[in-house]
């Protein structure tokens, strides 16, 4: 289901997870991304996002095989996709590249990340 991109990009109380890491995780990841928005042509705040992305995505991933989700597989699946078309990215970073990592994040916290509240 599609949910609308906030505008301006950054992360609000209608994307918690409830859980902590995850939410100050996710609130890094809203303002990097709107970062690379506002300075397309700077090279290491795309790095920096990429960074961030692939950090978050570890842990996340770390605490799903913990807990034996049963939504891991394809979870990750997205993570892996995400990741590819982050890392081909170079500055400077056009609009339709920026506006697909707002609306990525967006639909994955709230189709994805939701489903695993209160199961991990």
């Amino acid at each position: 289901m599609p949910f609308t991109v906030p505008e301006p990009y950054c992360w609000d109380d209608s994307f918690m997870t409830f859980y902590d890491q995850v939410d100050n995780e996710h609130k890094g990841l809203f303002q990097i991304i709107f970062d690379v928005a506002i300075n397309p042509i700077c090279s290491e705040t795309l790095k920096k996002c990429l960074d961030l992305m692939v950090a978050h995505f570890t842990y996340e991933q770390g605490v799903m095989i913990r807990a034996n989700y049963h939504g891991f597989p394809a979870h990750k699946a997205a993570h892996d996709e995400f990741i590819g078309k982050l890392s081909r990215l170079t500055a400077p970073v056009n609009s339709d590249d920026v506006d697909f990592c707002k609306d990525w994040l967006v639909q994955h916290v709230k189709n994805f990340d939701f489903d695993y509240r209160g199961k991990l």
